[in-house]
């Protein structure tokens, strides 16, 4: 008997929390300084923001489940989003004053297994 309720019982919501928490522990092991998470404005949602050495990083998390019928973790990120990732990171950085700082956008792949845990994760530097 598994530890938890069958994958399909867990929300989207709920596996994509999974997944940033795991991001955000490897990135704190990795030496990232985690600034925020889940910050929104209207343009979108930044799922981590982070600092590595005079870079400010951006971090798009996307997680899955064992089904290979959802597609790769690294395909959903498509044009509109990293449309709205840039959008919402240049609404950021205005708010912050930090139109100037030195930017990467990443992404984080996370793929989860029927309990949540964590089977593998990616990390994709300046992914675009």
């Amino acid at each position: 008997m598994s530890g938890g309720p069958p994958e399909e019982f867990y929300s989207r919501k709920q596996k994509g929390a999974a997944g940033e928490k795991a991001a955000v522990r490897y990135l704190s092991a990795q030496g990232y300084n985690i600034i925020d998470s889940n910050w929104r404005c209207r343009s979108g949602e930044l799922d981590i923001i982070a600092e590595y050495g005079e870079v400010l990083i951006f971090v798009e998390v996307r997680s899955r489940g064992g089904s290979p019928l959802q597609g790769t973790p690294e395909e959903s990120v498509d044009e509109r989003k990293i449309r709205q990732v840039r959008a919402t990171a240049r609404v950021y950085l205005h708010m912050k004053g930090q139109e100037e700082r030195r930017v990467s956008f990443d992404v984080i792949t996370v793929m989860l297994n029927e309990d949540l845990g964590i089977t593998s994760l990616h990390h994709i530097r300046e992914a675009f």
